[in-house]
């Protein structure tokens, strides 16, 4: 499944000139154009990794960031600036940046760290991935509740990955279908409603508690029993 990355940046001809250059690259590509619009789509597709520009019209790239990091979204993110001191570069590390280009940069340079951004954030991610008395294992790929091993097909397992690395989140059925089958399937489908009723099967085999609810209208979300 190809990395997704979103760009947010006001000048459209460097977004022209990066979608193209990544897309190259292997990646998928959104872009907006300002803060707000940036992060309606963000939490739209939730992307692997952000392109941000600092200078924004109305919210600025700052507070982009701010506002991520708030609600605990851990994206890598890669700041374009023009500003070149070493003060500004430290705020923006503090606000929760993790990497810096300043204009003008070099595109091979830019797609070389996010390379290094996206390989940083998976060696940093457990191999344990814990949510109540569920866990999962991403290098067996297997998982337990309460100790009862569960046997996951690939689909399964995928799924239940991504919930558990966006837990108490809604997730669209966009978002779902893009993560786990790489396209969108189109609303009249029924597939993932398919695989769900699978996992629950499975993860509530013993009576336990429902851990994946519907968000009526929208997707899924994994969280506790109310």
């Amino acid at each position: 499944m190809n990395e997704r990355i979103l760009i947010i940046e006001d000048d459209q001809a460097i977004v022209r000139v990066l979608k193209r250059s990544l897309t190259y690259e292997g990646y998928q590509v959104d872009a907006a154009y300002d803060g707000e619009e940036g992060i309606t789509l963000y939490k739209r597709i939730k992307p692997d990794l952000l392109i941000l520009d600092w200078m924004l019209p109305g919210m600025d790239g700052l507070e982009v960031c701010d506002r991520l990091r708030a609600s605990e979204e851990n994206v890598p993110i890669l700041m374009l600036t023009a500003k070149d001191n070493t003060q500004d570069r430290v705020f923006g590390l503090d606000a929760g940046v993790d990497d810096y280009m300043v204009k003008p940069f070099e595109l091979e340079e830019l797609t070389a760290r996010v390379r290094a951004l996206l390989r940083r954030t998976k060696a940093d991610r457990s191999t344990i991935l814990e949510f109540g008395d569920l866990k999962l294992n991403t290098s067996t790929r297997m998982a337990d509740r309460q100790g009862r091993i569960i046997s996951l097909t690939a689909k399964e397992y995928d799924l239940l990955e991504l919930f558990l690395r966006h837990p108490r989140q809604v997730l669209t059925r966009e978002v779902i279908f893009d993560r786990v089958w790489g396209y969108d399937f189109g609303g009249e489908s029924n597939v993932l409603d398919v695989y769900i009723r699978y996992l629950r099967q499975k993860l509530e085999e013993n009576g336990e508690p429902r851990l994946i609810y519907t968000a009526r209208g929208v997707g899924y979300v994994l969280r506790e029993t109310p």
